[in-house]
């Protein structure tokens, strides 16, 4: 028995970047549907970023659920570099005239905007089990999937791909029919989340040291998220917390290494490091969104951060199209993403490079770092651009120019 429905946009993937498309075009009066792979609970466990720029922070108010991040998020003004044992504050809000960053979790982001597609009686069909894309070159798309053993086919206007780099959307199309840039970073970071206070509670510390980079970052006043660089083959059975806390605090300034308050971790995990990105972004009626079309170190903080622009091009040439009659938004879909990323892209991969130990760091590799830290430190010019890609470009830079 099959059953077959009908929606304008037909949403592959509930993470945070398709279910905010979802309230978007909900508000502009679009009818969507959702498809995930997983259970809510799996979608929930899955502990990712917590650093918003000011254009994700907008476009939640935007979809009507910024409550959560105006009660539970932390405003940050400032970065600190640590090198040479020392630590540099960046007055980031200063340095952009007043913008700021603000730490909220992935998972607190997700959690809003299921809880508002809930209260709104909107349609996400969860463990949907051998989803398959037909007919995207066309201007009927499809997708048949089953939910327990029965297989249903949606029917819509647009599909959007926001299931992720391993998802089906990117996959399925032809070969050839996408050029993929990628390069991988020869470490991982190993991770862990603690409900410790943070050490920094106002802004998120870098280390680069000897021994390799560090990161202190938090998810609320309570709740601390930490980070050291590891080697991409060791396990996380190896590491221990109190051999973790040992190394984090080895990493950094000895001020802020006696600072740090240890406790069992919540979360320990190894995640490789890697920048990827496919162009185009679309295929006829086939729109790529979020990690399915570009991967970036975690180093920036770019991640969901790009997915949420992405998300807001995307839904505004989905409300030219469906209420202005107007294709112009969804032509320009893919190009005016990719001007964006690879900005993105790059900052990201010169954070990283700048801040981590390579093979080839030793001895010249590491003195080149420290004077290129010892010059971002002491140029404004160079903090500025630092501090402007950190907050986020604006949503239009350069389109004009």
């Amino acid at each position: 028995m099959s059953h077959s429905k009908r929606t304008q946009v037909a949403i592959i993937g509930a993470g945070p970047s398709g279910l905010l498309l979802g309230a978007l075009l909900h508000r502009a009066g679009i009818d969507n549907i959702i498809l995930e792979r997983q259970t809510p609970d799996y979608v929930l466990s899955r502990i990712r970023a917590g650093i918003l720029e000011q254009v994700s922070v907008d476009l939640l108010h935007e979809a009507g659920v910024g409550q959560g991040v105006s009660s539970g998020g932390t405003v940050h003004h400032s970065i600190e570099l640590v090198f040479a044992n020392k630590r540099h504050p960046i007055d980031v809000t200063r340095l952009t005239d007043g913008k700021v960053v603000t730490a909220y979790g992935q998972t607190e982001v997700t959690k809003d905007l299921m809880e508002h597609r809930t209260l709104k009686g909107l349609q996400t069909i969860y463990e949907a089990q051998d989803v398959a894309l037909h007919n995207f070159d066309s201007k009927h798309p499809s997708i048949t999937y089953k939910v327990g053993g029965t297989t249903h086919t949606l029917q819509a206007d647009f599909i959007a791909g926001c299931d992720g780099f391993h998802g089906v959307s990117r996959a399925s199309l032809p070969s050839g029919a996408v050029r993929e840039y990628e390069k991988v970073y020869p470490f991982g970071w190993l991770g862990i989340l603690a409900d410790v206070p943070p050490v920094s509670p106002h802004a998120i510390v870098y280390a680069n040291s000897e021994r390799g980079f560090a990161l202190c970052s938090m998810r609320s006043m309570t709740r601390s998220r930490y980070y050291v660089q590891c080697p991409i083959d060791d396990k996380v059975e190896d590491w221990s917390d109190e051999r973790f806390w040992n190394e984090l605090k080895s990493r950094l300034d000895p001020e802020l290494a006696g600072k740090i308050i240890t406790g069992p971790s919540i979360e320990k995990s190894i995640a490789p490091l890697r920048s990827f990105v496919a162009e185009p972004m679309r295929f006829g009626s086939l729109f790529l969104a979020g990690d399915a079309a570009h991967i970036v170190p975690p180093t920036g903080a770019k991640g969901l951060n790009l997915a949420s622009t992405d998300v807001k091009y995307l839904s505004s040439a989905f409300i030219e199209f469906f209420k202005e009659n107007s294709s112009a938004g969804i032509d320009n879909y893919s190009a005016r993403c990719l001007k964006r990323i690879w900005r993105a892209e790059r900052f990201s991969w010169w954070l990283t490079t700048l801040m981590h130990r390579f093979p080839d760091t030793e001895g010249f590799g590491q003195k080149v770092q420290e004077a290129e830290l010892d010059y971002l430190v002491h140029s404004e010019a160079l903090s500025k651009s630092l501090a402007e890609n950190y907050v986020g470009l604006p949503l239009n830079f350069g389109e004009h120019a």
